[in-house]
């Protein structure tokens, strides 16, 4: 059994310019108390072919965490244009937004993201080298992909994923 459940996780400031950054509002709930703090990370996919184009965009701390129902807003930088192959810019990709505790990973949320120009001229005749002042980004937030791994809380130790990866329909929470 999980001490702390994701609750819901909003996707603000979507869509959004390709540049600007990222916002999620999470709530989640603990059940006992933690003696370290939960690790939140986000990750954008930059290539389909290659994790070399992965970025970090930013990994915070949260804690200590009281027992109950948390909300807190995740703010992270947009990914560098210059790390991502051109070819990939304006495509679907992924996000993935992880937490940790005690360096183990017990849930992983991905989400699409459709970067497209943001006029119909350029999307029909895209030019020879993105303009990424014109590309718009489009967190696919109804449809994300959770995945639960059980984990030993506060022991050093990590054992297998809890349950297989699901997708969350109308009546889950996320």
């Amino acid at each position: 059994m999980s001490i702390v459940s994701l609750l819901g996780i909003n996707v603000l400031n979507n869509p959004a310019p390709f540049t600007a950054p990222y916002e999620f509002e999470i709530t989640f709930e603990c059940l006992e108390p933690l003696k370290e703090d939960l690790e939140w990370k986000l990750t954008y996919v930059g290539s389909s072919s290659s994790f070399e184009h992965d970025q970090l965009l930013d990994s915070i701390l949260v804690g200590p965490v009281p027992v109950g129902i948390n909300k807190f807003l995740f703010t992270a930088d947009p990914p560098s244009p210059d790390l991502i192959p051109a070819s990939e810019l304006v495509s679907v990709t992924v996000m993935l937004l992880t937490c940790s505790y005690n360096g183990q990973e017990f849930v992983r949320v991905g989400y699409y993201v459709n970067n497209e120009y943001d006029t119909e001229e350029l999307r029909e005749n895209p030019p020879s080298k993105v303009q990424i002042d014109h590309v718009v980004r489009n967190v696919l937030a109804e449809k994300p992909r959770v995945t639960r791994f059980n984990i030993e809380w506060d022991k050093d130790t990590k054992t297998e994923p809890e349950e297989a990866p699901q997708d969350f329909e109308d009546d889950d929470v996320l």
